[in-house]
C-alpha cells in the first residue's frame, strides 16, 4: 500500500478524506454533487502541490474550467467512510487536457472512479486555449487502466421532454471564477428528478458543462427518460449550460 501511495504522490495527487454528514443525502449516502466537488479540489490540489495555485495561473492567465466528466459508482461510499482518493493526468485530445480519479476504501476497493475533460481558457477574454500553449509545467500522460466510461457528448433525445422548473443562480452557487461551481450542478441534477428516481444510487452519472452559468441567470430545466437512463438539460439565456445523464 504504501509503494502504490509513492507512486500516486509522484504521478498525481493522493490523500485520505472522511466522508461527512454534509457530502451525503438523507440515506448517508454520498451525493453525486460532493463527489463532483472533490473532483474540482483535487484538481486544485495536486495544482497547489506543484506551486500551480489558482492565483499563480489566473496571473499567467491561464485557468481551467471542467468541459465534461463521467462517473461510474462501484459501490456507494456512505458518510464516516474514509476514502483514499487519487488523481493524475491522463493527456489530452484536442482541446481537453484529461485528468482520472480514483475514490478507494482503506481496504484498497475502489468504489468510485472518474475521468474528466477540462479546456484551458485566459480569465480575461475567455478565450478557449489549446493544450499545447500550457506554459505553467509539462502535461503528463498516464496508461494506467480505468474501470470508467469514456467522457462524451452528451445528446438527449428531443422529443418526450418534461418540464423540470427552473433554477436561478443564486450568490452561494458561485465559485472564484464567478459562475456557477461546477460541483452544485450535481444539487440541481437531483433537485429536478422526478421523485422516483431520487433517492436511487446512480450507476453511472455523465455531465457536459457547455456554457458558463453566472449570477442571476435563470436555467430552464428540462427531462427525458431514455433507454440510457435519464437525462437533464439547464437551458440558459443562450442555449444549453449542462446536459446531465443519470443511468441507474
Amino acid at each position: 500500500m504504501q509503494d502504490f501511495k509513492q507512486r500516486s504522490m509522484e504521478n498525481g495527487y493522493f490523500r485520505q478524506e472522511e466522508l461527512t454528514f454534509w457530502d451525503c443525502d438523507r440515506e448517508q449516502r454520498v451525493r453525486t454533487a460532493a463527489l463532483l466537488s472533490k473532483m474540482a479540489a483535487f484538481a486544485g490540489y495536486d495544482y497547489d502541490a506543484r506551486g500551480l495555485t489558482h492565483e499563480v495561473l489566473w496571473a499567467n492567465r491561464e485557468v481551467f474550467l471542467l468541459s465534461r466528466a463521467a462517473l461510474r459508482i462501484h459501490d456507494c461510499p456512505r458518510a464516516g467512510d474514509v476514502l483514499d482518493i487519487t488523481t493524475w493526468e491522463a493527456g489530452a485530445k484536442a482541446a481537453h487536457m484529461r485528468r482520472n480519479y480514483e475514490m478507494a476504501d482503506r481496504e484498497g476497493r475502489v468504489l468510485v472512479s472518474a475521468r474528466t475533460d477540462w479546456i484551458l481558457v485566459d480569465p480575461e477574454t475567455r478565450r478557449i486555449l489549446r493544450p499545447s500553449s500550457f506554459t505553467a509545467k509539462p502535461l503528463m500522460c498516464s496508461d494506467r487502466p480505468l474501470d470508467c466510461p469514456e467522457t462524451r457528448k452528451l445528446l438527449p433525445p428531443r422529443e418526450g421532454r418534461e418540464d423540470l422548473g427552473a433554477r436561478t443562480v443564486r450568490w452561494s452557487d458561485l465559485d472564484g471564477n464567478g459562475h456557477l461551481f461546477s460541483g452544485n450542478y450535481g444539487d440541481i441534477v437531483w433537485d429536478a428528478l422526478p421523485e422516483d428516481l431520487q433517492p436511487r444510487v446512480p450507476r453511472e452519472f455523465h455531465i457536459n458543462y457547455s456554457r458558463e452559468a453566472v449570477l442571476g441567470d435563470t436555467l430552464r430545466l428540462e427531462g427525458c427518460r431514455s433507454r440510457e437512463g435519464y437525462f437533464v438539460e439547464g437551458l440558459g439565456p443562450h442555449g444549453p449550460c449542462f446536459t446531465a445523464l443519470c443511468v441507474f
